[in-house]
């Protein structure tokens, strides 16, 4: 989200009591709940649920509260993460979850928590691991169903914005120099944005078997992609895309009259901004190009088996073709200490940007995502160069260890690059590592945060942060699956 947005709740004028005086606790819109800022100080032998009384919250289900029950009987050997997981994993679902069935079908528009607006991509990463329990929860089903069309009917409203209103209220960045509408909260293009609606569409699918999501808007929707994908390539001109913003933050606004730095068009999919909302150096974002691939590739088995639409299927398989060909060609770099890695960013004409954001999708990420094999030799290669110092975007210091970005700045490591690397990885101790990192650095608040200062994790970024919260509850019924509960129990006991 925006730091030129953000600003200290008391610089606004608000005077809020923390028990911790020392945290400072960034808020967007002084929108925040009070709950959400009280630090509750870190009780090892009583830990007193965080969660909302039933009356309060906004969306229920029975699965989601069994598998509660479920996880934390299987973790009692570790109280902290019996209830940071009891907090986390309905955070979504509870607080941020709007949902209605009064237009005729389901409709669900998705807060990222503080921010009262619904962004592509966290929504779709905010409801996904509920995805699994959807056929044990009709109700939960409806809701994640009603998700995936609001987002289909977002890109149609407009394909390059990354944030919507729930209507054309005109909230947000409308003096922003770009097409702005009253339904739209920010437009800052991302290609991922296009790309995590369509993953969760196909999760939905293979998991409920329901095709009833991929009607006349979902094709719509698609169309709507593949135009835009085609505009970012670039080919022909720089496409009807622009942006700027009135900001004193670097990455909030986009150079070169609004389009971003100069490409050469070599078949890669621009993106102007990042996963973080930051502006792109070089518009050509590796991850991103990855996850367009594999989104496209969804899409066309979509399209094949449900729409029984053989010219758009081969659409999107032609040019997830021709992304893939160009990645192969022009993302890798030969890094003189690590070998064969993937670049961050590129532009065609040979500049690499050696680097990794903590949001997803991000090089680290795209193992967890799936648009790399955990077993490829140049990722496993990326992997050891981002988890270093050799990355200028990871941090290390007294209180954790993990890769950062500009958004936040300097030394504030986030939360969600330590949950990549325990997603990613094989290795027991490592993940045990991760773990015992995540469970330390709530500042006793029993939430995941935005980010965390290296050295003092009571300095953190955004209390109430939805997307990393559902993430850690991901992560946990992951490695729970994966047989390591064991590790899980005793990860604090591991250093």
């Amino acid at each position: 989200m925006n730091n030129s947005n953000r600003k200290l709740l008391t610089a606004a004028g608000i005077s809020l009591l923390l028990s911790v005086p020392t945290t400072t606790v960034w808020a967007q819109d002084v929108k925040v709940e009070q709950r959400y800022l009280t630090v509750v100080p870190d009780n090892t032998t009583n830990y007193i649920t965080k969660r909302h009384p039933e009356n309060e919250r906004l969306f229920r289900s029975d699965a989601v509260d069994k598998k509660i029950k479920e996880v934390q009987k299987l973790l009692a050997g570790n109280p902290k993460l019996a209830w940071m997981f009891g907090n986390c994993f309905p955070n979504t679902l509870e607080t941020t979850v709007h949902y209605s069935n009064a237009s005729g079908d389901d409709d669900t528009f998705v807060y990222t928590g503080d921010i009262h607006a619904m962004w592509l991509r966290d929504s779709g990463a905010q409801v996904w691991p509920y995805v699994q329990l959807a056929k044990k929860d009709k109700k939960l089903a409806k809701m994640i169903r009603g998700v995936i069309l609001r987002q289909f009917k977002c890109i149609n409203i407009d394909p390059y914005a990354n944030a919507f209103n729930p209507g054309p209220t005109g909230d947000g960045w409308q003096d922003d120099a770009t097409d702005m509408k009253k339904e739209v909260y920010e437009r800052k293009y991302e290609i991922d944005s296009l790309c995590y609606p369509i993953r969760l569409a196909y999760y939905y699918w293979l998991m409920t078997g329901d095709s009833s999501i991929f009607g006349a808007e979902w094709q719509a929707a698609i169309a709507n992609v593949l135009k835009t994908f085609k505009e970012q390539q670039r080919k022909n001109d720089r496409g009807p895309y622009h942006f700027f913003r009135v900001t004193d933050r670097t990455y909030d606004t986009v150079g070169w009259e609004g389009y971003g730095a100069p490409v050469k068009p070599v078949g890669l999919i621009a993106s102007v901004f990042r996963p973080s909302d930051d502006a792109t150096t070089y518009p050509f974002l590796i991850p991103s190009n990855f996850m367009a691939v594999s989104s496209l590739r969804k899409s066309a088995e979509i399209l094949t088996k449900v729409n029984k639409d053989e010219a758009t299927a081969k659409a999107c398989i032609d040019l997830a073709d021709e992304v893939e060909t160009a990645l192969k060609k022009y993302a890798v770099y030969d890094h003189p200490k690590y070998g064969k890695i993937y670049a961050f960013e590129v532009d065609g004409f040979g500049n690499h940007l050696l680097a990794d954001d903590a949001n997803v999708p991000s090089l680290l990420g795209m193992g967890y995502l799936g648009d790399v094999s955990l077993d490829d030799p140049i990722y496993q290669n990326t992997r050891r160069f981002v988890w270093s110092e050799d990355n200028p975007w990871f941090f290390r210091g007294k209180a954790g260890e993990g890769i950062g970005g500009p958004h936040v700045g300097l030394n504030m490591v986030w939360p969600m690059s330590i949950m990549m690397k325990a997603f990613t990885s094989k290795d027991d101790a490592e993940i045990s590592e991760c773990m015992r990192m995540l469970l330390t650095t709530d500042a006793g608040t029993g939430f995941i945060h935005e980010s965390f200062n290296k050295d003092d994790a009571k300095d953190y970024s955004r209390a109430w942060f939805a997307w990393q919260n559902t993430l850690f509850g991901e992560l946990v019924l992951k490695l729970i699956d994966d047989g390591k509960t064991d590790v899980l129990v005793n990860c604090l006991n591991t250093k």
